[in-house]
């Protein structure tokens, strides 16, 4: 079951950069057996290998995806074209994953994570970078 669900999540992600000044593809990631009780910061900085005291910002799926999955004035016709991948993204992460939080990790260079929770208590989402200076 969970299988399906990363596949799913591959093939949504599959191509799709994410803008910020410096543009990266997105990761799908599996960690099994991590949804038994609620996901904390700590918790996520030790399954990502981060230090501790890492700053962690937590936000919304729609907020994070603000500038791609919905159609802005300011996009060129690439952009136009992806916003329709990006709107399949966040449905394919809304029909596989339950509980869904966005995270976001570091100040300048931030590591996102987009977590759910799978059927079979495991969590799964998509990682990428966004670069902000």
């Amino acid at each position: 079951m969970t299988n399906e669900i990363t596949e799913k999540l591959k093939q949504a992600s599959d191509g799709l950069l994410m803008m910020s000044e410096s543009e990266y593809p997105f990761e799908v990631f599996l960690w099994t057996n991590q949804a038994q009780e609620p996901i904390t910061a700590q918790k996520l900085l030790q399954l990502t290998g981060h230090p501790q005291d890492s700053p962690i910002e937590e936000v919304e799926l729609e907020y994070f995806f603000r500038n791609c999955a919905f159609e802005q004035e300011w996009h060129n016709e690439l952009q136009k074209s992806d916003v329709k991948k990006f709107k399949t993204l966040v449905e394919s992460l809304k029909d596989n994953l339950k509980s869904i939080k966005v995270y976001r990790i570091g100040t300048r260079n931030i590591d996102v994570y987009i977590i759910g929770e799978t059927l079979d208590e495991d969590l799964a989402g998509i990682s990428t970078k966004v670069i902000e200076t």
